[in-house]
């Protein structure tokens, strides 16, 4: 397999830490790659996302959603039941699960629900004011700058 080095990412940039490692890991290959469970990542408007989780099979209290450092992580843990029964055939999937999902910054977990098996997880992206674009109006007036600092050499000031 082919290696991309990044480091001179890493080198000629600040605060882009991040995004070089997403990057290198993505490259990789993902570690969890089984497909299970299958999911949609689904854009909903301009700044607002859904993941939907295919979990038939398991409750609300079985399924753990959390966010830290920016990757959202959703496990999935099947109880373990009492009753002795026989199957003839089982073909449901009740395995453990982990999924992770990176996450843009300031992107936010609004909620989650659980229905007829898909557990969807809506995500929205607001960007705080003091990073969003601002125009600069340009002032044409023809007054002169009331201060104007004049500098001077010590030539000058001993002449």
């Amino acid at each position: 397999m082919n290696r991309i080095d990044l480091s001179p990412l890493y080198r000629s940039s600040v605060g882009f830490d991040r995004l070089a490692s997403l990057l290198d890991s993505s490259l990789r290959g993902e570690q969890s790659s089984n497909g299970y469970p299958p999911y949609d990542i689904e854009v909903l408007d301009e700044n607002k996302y859904a993941v939907t989780i295919a979990v038939a099979g398991f409750g609300r209290h079985e399924l753990d959603i959390q966010v830290e450092k920016g990757v959202l992580t959703v496990r999935g843990r099947k109880e373990k039941t009492d009753e002795d029964r026989k199957y003839l055939h089982q073909g449901i999937a009740y395995r453990a699960f982990e999924r992770k999902f990176n996450l843009a910054d300031h992107v936010e977990v609004v909620s989650a629900n659980l229905n007829n098996g898909l557990l969807t997880i809506n995500l929205k992206q607001e960007i705080p004011e003091a990073m969003k674009p601002r125009t600069i109006e340009i002032d044409t007036s023809e007054k002169p700058a009331e201060k104007v600092l004049e500098h001077k050499n010590k030539a000058e000031e001993a002449a």
